[in-house]
């Protein structure tokens, strides 16, 4: 009766009828607050899936290597991007997907070690030909164990783990992309409120050219058409101020978004003078190709060609068998009081190897899509390479270039200068007309604008060359 009793137990418990089934389970701690904080560790897999920790601000430094910022010496440009590395929420998202990766990695490595479960079954078995009922109580425990004897589940994990490692460097591209925003935007608000003082200032020229021209246009010394002219440059010039501030107000809302803040705080939102920026010739004279071999999407592409090739691997081991053991000890008995005794206990040992003899082609194809993903794989990995130089040589051109034009124009700015100075003494010998002067004027602060427009473009150009090299310039 009772091994009656444990062969019926033992088919349910492989039909999976019993119930409750209580198994174990690793429980993550996971945290919603992702804001960076030198306690706060991030964990990182190495070789065989060592754990190494690191703290995840210094991570996050080395990433955008804020030493680079720092040298502009601008405390309201390094107080933006430690807030940006704190609360933009592409960042923080950059930081999750890499979680979600890290995750796959251990679901894909719990899936190499053996699987155990555990139940309490009790049941009420009434056998045929008989009339009574008999109650029974059984804790059934099973292992089941997939024999990696061919490497197949260990190169998967493998897999998954190239591209767990390959999130990183995703992820440190996204920073980087993200600070140079922050000093592109900044840098751009710092160029446009000086562009804006100076346009005000040549619209009160320009409004005191076009009073002196009305004045003269009723005594009948200028023409009429001369005085429209002047307030078509009044107006123009107001134009150009609206324009001026329209561009610093998406600017400044583009600003407090890339630093997690509300659009509706850009009144707060300090920055520096132009002319109180530091802007010095800091092009290199050439690049190192480590530099280059060091940026992200160079060293992600390179790790997808490893995962893409692995993948094949797996591919081909497909084709070979699959070896299951498996194991189950079993406490039967008809009184709970009794039931941890030898003479209750089942247990009985099992394999299997599975081999797939006709599966549609399934294999083949699957084996030849994975090798025409290595190829595509593998073009991108050198496209990339390319693609890296040329961003490079690029990014050092056009930095160059413009710093050369900065310096041409800032001496054409001197010598605008000294040319206002001059006409300045001859109008205060009455040599030349107050209309004259501020004409002269005018073209100072023009020349002005100008050197002001070719200091940022200069300092984005040098922000895209930090970016062209992955942050290690």
């Amino acid at each position: 009766m009772k091994k009656i009793t444990a062969l019926t137990l033992i088919a349910m418990l492989y039909l999976g009828i019993y119930s409750p089934v209580f198994a174990i389970s690793e429980k993550t701690n996971t945290s919603s607050n992702t804001i960076i904080s030198a306690e706060k560790s991030k964990k990182e897999w190495g070789f065989f899936g060592k754990k190494e920790k690191k703290t995840e601000f210094k991570a996050k430094a080395e990433y955008i290597n804020t030493d680079w910022w720092n040298s502009f010496q601008d405390p309201y440009l390094n107080e933006y991007i430690a807030r940006a590395l704190q609360k933009n929420h592409d960042l923080k998202i950059a930081t999750i997907s890499t979680e979600e990766y890290y995750q796959n990695y251990k679901i894909q490595f719990g899936a190499q070690l053996p699987q155990i479960g555990g139940a309490f079954a009790p049941a009420l078995i009434k056998l045929p030909g008989t009339t009574e009922t008999a109650g029974a109580f059984a804790l059934p425990g099973i292992v089941s164990y997939e024999a990696d004897i061919f490497l197949k589940n260990r190169d998967k994990t493998k897999s998954v783990q190239k591209q767990y490692q390959a999130s990183f460097d995703e992820e440190r591209a996204i920073y980087i992309s993200i600070a140079s925003a922050v000093g592109t935007t900044y840098f751009n608000i710092v160029r446009l409120d000086e562009a804006i003082k100076l346009q005000e200032e040549i619209n009160k020229q320009r409004q005191e050219i076009y009073d002196l021209m009305l004045l003269s246009n009723r005594e009948g010394l200028i023409s009429t058409s001369d005085t429209i002219k002047a307030n078509q440059a009044l107006i123009k010039g107001e134009c150009d101020l609206i324009e001026l501030n329209k561009q610093r107000e998406k600017a400044l809302n583009q600003l407090a978004v890339l630093i997690g803040e509300s659009p509706e705080n850009i009144a707060s939102l300090k920055r520096i003078n132009l002319d109180e920026l530091i802007v010095t010739n800091k092009i290199p004279e050439q690049i190192p190709s480590e530099i280059i071999e060091n940026r992200p999407d160079y060293l992600k592409a390179a790790k997808m060609v490893e995962k893409a090739g692995i993948d094949i691997r797996i591919a081909k081991k497909e084709f070979l068998p699959t070896i299951n053991l498996s194991g189950l000890a079993l406490f039967n008995s008809t009184n709970f009081g009794s039931i941890f005794t030898t003479k209750n206990m089942l247990w009985s040992l099992g394999g299997a190897a599975i081999l797939p003899i006709f599966t549609g082609g399934q294999r083949m194809a699957n084996l030849r899509l994975k090798k025409a993903q290595y190829e595509r794989v593998l073009q991108t990995y050198l496209k990339t390479n390319l693609e890296a130089i040329q961003e490079v040589n690029d990014a050092m051109v056009s930095a160059r270039l413009d710093w050369n034009k900065l310096t041409q124009t800032i001496k054409q700015q001197e010598l605008e200068e000294k040319d206002y100075n001059y006409n300045e003494m001859k109008f205060n010998e009455g040599v030349i007309s107050k209309l004259d002067l501020i004409q002269f004027k005018e073209n100072l602060l023009n020349i002005n604008q100008l050197v002001a427009q070719q200091k940022a473009e200069y300092l984005v150009d040098y922000i895209g060359l930090y970016k062209a090299c992955g942050a290690q310039i």
